[in-house]
């Protein structure tokens, strides 16, 4: 059993608000020696990530401009879990809003905390399976999304070569490759 103890919250500022996350300025105090911690906590919503496959066993995969990197992602459809909506509700309408597909069964692949040591969030991701197109993109201002249909057999060689690197993207493949194992 772990000798840890949880650090006691001292103080905590107002967040600001700026839109997509809050900023916390918090202060902690160490169980160990009482020293105080000064903590940047960054409060996004809950996320969702979906993994999705044709009959034909292809990847539904996005390709956008990431702000951040300034630099194109390929990625998987995801994004963020709007007020009062579930998880599954979520990842339903993310896969249909950026790709336009809707997939006939839906599993739950588990959660992970994104960045624990700074950002007070989750991110949800599911195995969508059986997904056909049913219209077209419905995109959010400020997304410009090409979606790429990829073959099972090079997902292996994209995230090897570094073409999918968006830490949250593997994370959700690697949840797959758990969940097969079970």
């Amino acid at each position: 059993m772990s000798k840890l103890k949880v650090w006691r919250k001292v103080a905590a500022d107002e967040a600001v608000d700026h839109g997509i996350l809050r900023v916390h300025h918090e202060r902690y105090e160490s169980p160990r020696n009482g020293d105080v911690q000064d903590a940047v906590i960054v409060q996004p919503p809950d996320w969702v990530n979906v993994v999705a496959f044709t009959p034909r066993d292809e990847c539904v995969l996005i390709r956008q401009y990431r702000f951040g990197t300034e630099d194109f992602a390929i990625e998987i459809p995801g994004g963020m879990i709007d007020p009062g909506e579930s998880p599954r509700a979520a990842a339903e309408r993310e896969l249909r809003e950026e790709t336009g597909y809707v997939a006939e069964r839906w599993t739950s692949l588990g959660r992970v905390a994104p960045n624990p040591a700074f950002q007070r969030n989750y991110l949800h991701i599911f195995l969508a399976e059986g997904c056909a197109l049913q219209g077209d993109q419905v995109q959010d201002p400020g997304e410009d999304i090409e979606v790429l249909v990829t073959p099972r057999s090079q997902l292996e060689e994209l995230l090897a070569s570094g073409d999918i690197d968006h830490a949250l993207v593997v994370v959700a493949f690697h949840k797959l490759q758990l969940s097969r194992r079970s």
